[in-house]
């Protein structure tokens, strides 16, 4: 143990003498060389991130959590204590403030998600049983919802009569999500629901990758995938899974809108993966769903990911 504790410091020491000797023969601290060598996205932002926490000085270390509103003002002080001449690098300080809006943000959303999640759904709550109602409406347009307490709920993937029971997970994030995907990328929400219902079906409708036939397919409760799917999305973004595809694809601060997005992606890509792998029963979901999130994990350790999938939801992710 002991061992390891004095290779931890020596190797910490080694690292700040070659970050001295580097800045004498550039003329340039590290937060420069990142943003001068390396181009904007999740390899700089994450660069920039680790150095700032990483460092000795307490307005380093701060800079990473202030408030959005004094990000202008901190990066003129990190710049003034660097002893930085802004006239001879004005792209400096836009580069910063650009990646501390990024880490800021981040920090920021999974406050906000946070918020989501622990908020129980309240059936004495007009605004929630509003919701409620609205995910019904998307997802069912042409049937009629006969009564608040319905066995019809099970037709859009809830297990009961009263879906306020399932939502006890992810508190309101559940439905928040649900009906984001149901609202801005109805088409698919709709056929995906419709295929979840299905035991057996041969094909898709019209977009490419529904072109594929397939024998056979095990169905499963859209509403319950999509509150299981919406916490592997919030384990993605609480874990900083996320960080490499937001800071890709939000120039500034990530907001809920891009984790919903986010969610819509990885809805529409678990429906195709479910059928891949082509489970024997429903009791295989844990697997099927394990195996996915190792999949996403992968492709995020990506410094250049970002799941930007073609579908509507997420077209103004990925216009950004």
């Amino acid at each position: 143990m002991l061992v390891q504790v004095c290779l931890y410091f020596y190797c910490k020491c080694l690292w700040r003498c070659l970050k001295f000797v580097a800045r004498k023969l550039t003329g340039r601290c590290e937060l420069q060389r990142i943003c001068y060598n390396i181009k904007p996205g999740a390899e700089r932002t994450l660069k920039i991130e680790t150095s700032l926490r990483n460092s000795k000085n307490k307005l380093l270390q701060n800079s990473i959590s202030v408030h959005p509103d004094a990000i202008e003002k901190t990066v003129d002080a990190i710049i003034d204590l660097k002893k930085i001449n802004p006239d001879v690098n004005p792209q400096l300080s836009v580069s910063l403030q650009a990646c501390l809006l990024q880490i800021v943000g981040y920090r920021n959303l999974i406050a906000e998600v946070e918020k989501l999640r622990r908020e129980p759904y309240d059936s004495e709550e007009d605004h929630h049983e509003e919701m409620l109602l609205k995910l019904w409406k998307c997802l069912k347009p042409d049937s009629p919802l006969e009564a608040r307490i319905s066995k019809q709920w099970c037709e859009i993937g809830f297990q009961g009569d009263d879906p306020k029971t399932d939502f006890r997970g992810m508190g309101l994030l559940g439905l928040y999500n649900l009906i984001y995907f149901a609202e801005h990328d109805g088409p698919a929400a709709q056929q995906i629901l419709l295929d979840s219902l299905q035991p057996k079906y041969s094909k898709y409708s019209k977009t490419e990758w529904e072109k594929k036939k397939y024998d056979k397919a095990i169905g499963y409760s859209f509403a319950i995938v999509g509150i299981n799917i919406t916490e592997l999305a919030y384990n993605l973004l609480v874990s900083g899974a996320l960080k490499t595809h937001f800071y890709n694809v939000a120039p500034e601060a990530p907001t809920l809108a891009h984790f919903q997005q986010t969610f819509c992606y990885l809805m529409h890509e678990f429906h195709k993966f479910w059928i891949e792998e082509d489970p024997l029963d429903i009791m295989e979901f844990n697997r099927v769903r394990e195996k996915f999130h190792k999949r996403i994990i992968r492709q995020l350790q990506n410094p250049n990911m970002a799941l930007c999938p073609h579908f509507a939801a997420s077209e103004s992710l990925i216009n950004l």
